[in-house]
């Protein structure tokens, strides 16, 4: 009697995970048929949710500074009203560091990345007038470059014109009309105020919070699937805080090493080259290559050969970043090749452009890891069941 009972829970427990895999199945299929209601459906929850995942976020980056300022801020101290404001105290500081940085770029890369773009404006049509002189020279021997330039008249004052609409098109028509331009930055700013709140009581009961969620993947899943989703967590965490910290650490020295390098060697544009190049290096892989583009047209402008020496330049900054800067900054926490690296890159840039790329990185670093910690252990489960199943069959032939 007993035995039956044991048959039918051993049946009943495997018909639930066919039961769950037929409704999944069942509900992918319904998603895919109203592919449009679910993406309507996934905007607007985004939408009422956005000040609360920009919360969650910049609580994030808050907390990578917090937890060293918490290190720093009277570690041993035994005073009860330190103890008690220590948390808030390192959240203010926090933020006053991040408005700090972050008023710092602004004084002082912003104007040197709109000048970059000033010098860019004004260069395109000037080498532009060069080429087509250049290529005249050999209108009488190729008659169809005459005929192709002839018919091929730029306006540029009518290109500026329709770039700076495509932009502000970009936008979502928010300079249609002063309502709406009063509207977006009121709904910015309330968004803002909401998230940075949101992140700030976030900090304070991270403890709290934490215990609370704890409790609850206590009642609905079993051990092993908590370890599981804390491991996942933990390698998550480690590799995002290494490289959100280590890439601006290593865009800040490879954007000073440039403008260092490029005042000793009279390079013009050095403090814009610098800047830009220190921006675009946030992104990894092709962000330094973009700023070395940029900036050799800027001093091709002024003189063709230091633009070449610039860029042998770029080339020896790089192996020194790649090679020296880059493995001490970053470190090998985030552990991914460069192959995927530039896969990561290119497909993020694919789905949400620059914040694609960023977020690329780290993702698949994540990813990486786990997929390699759940290769090894299947691989050590398979070598430990391998001397077992190859010692039964000669103790049968004995």
């Amino acid at each position: 009697m007993e035995r039956k009972k044991t048959d039918m829970k051993e049946k009943m427990g495997m018909k639930r995970p066919i039961i769950g895999y037929i409704l999944l199945i069942a509900a992918l299929i319904l998603g895919i048929q109203n592919i449009t209601v679910v993406v309507t459906v996934l905007q607007t929850v985004a939408g009422v949710l956005q000040p609360l995942i920009l919360g969650a976020v910049i609580a994030y980056i808050l907390n990578i500074l917090m937890k060293k300022l918490e290190k720093i801020y009277f570690p041993k101290s035994k005073n009860r009203l330190i103890n008690k404001t220590k948390r808030m105290v390192c959240i203010i500081l926090s933020l006053l560091l991040v408005i700090g940085i972050l008023g710092l770029v602004m004084g002082l890369v912003l104007p040197e990345l709109v000048g970059a773009f000033a010098v860019i404006a004004e260069s395109v049509p000037v080498y532009y007038e060069k080429l087509v002189a250049w290529l005249m020279t050999y209108s009488d021997k190729f008659p169809v470059i005459e005929e192709y330039i002839n018919g091929l008249q730029l306006d540029w004052s009518q290109i500026t014109k329709n770039l700076v609409m495509y932009a502000t098109s970009g936008v979502g028509g928010i300079f249609n009309s002063a309502i709406s331009v009063v509207s977006v930055v009121v709904g910015g700013i309330v968004n803002f105020v909401i998230a940075l709140i949101f992140a700030i009581y976030l900090l304070a009961g991270k403890e709290k919070l934490s215990a609370q969620l704890k409790r609850v993947l206590a009642a609905y899943l079993s051990e092993k699937k908590r370890a599981q989703l804390a491991q996942m967590v933990a390698v998550a965490d480690n590799t995002f805080s290494c490289f959100i910290v280590g890439q601006c650490t290593e865009a800040v020295i490879l954007g000073s090493l440039c403008t260092i390098g490029m005042w000793i060697l009279r390079f013009p544009y050095a403090p814009m080259t610098g800047a830009f190049i220190g921006v675009t290096a946030l992104i990894p892989v092709a962000g330094a290559y973009l700023g070395a583009g940029v900036g050799a047209f800027m001093i091709m402008t002024v003189d063709p050969m230091k633009a070449l020496l610039f860029l042998v330049f770029i080339v020896c900054l790089q192996q020194l970043e790649g090679n020296l800067i880059y493995p001490k900054v970053v470190g090998s926490s985030v552990g991914l090749p460069a192959l995927w690296v530039l896969a990561a890159v290119t497909v993020g840039g694919g789905i949400n452009g620059i914040f694609g790329m960023l977020l690329g990185v780290p993702i698949a670093a994540t990813l990486y890891k786990l997929i390699g910690m759940d290769v090894r252990k299947k691989v050590d489960k398979q070598k430990a069941v391998a001397p077992d199943s190859e010692v039964a069959p000669a103790e049968q032939n004995n």
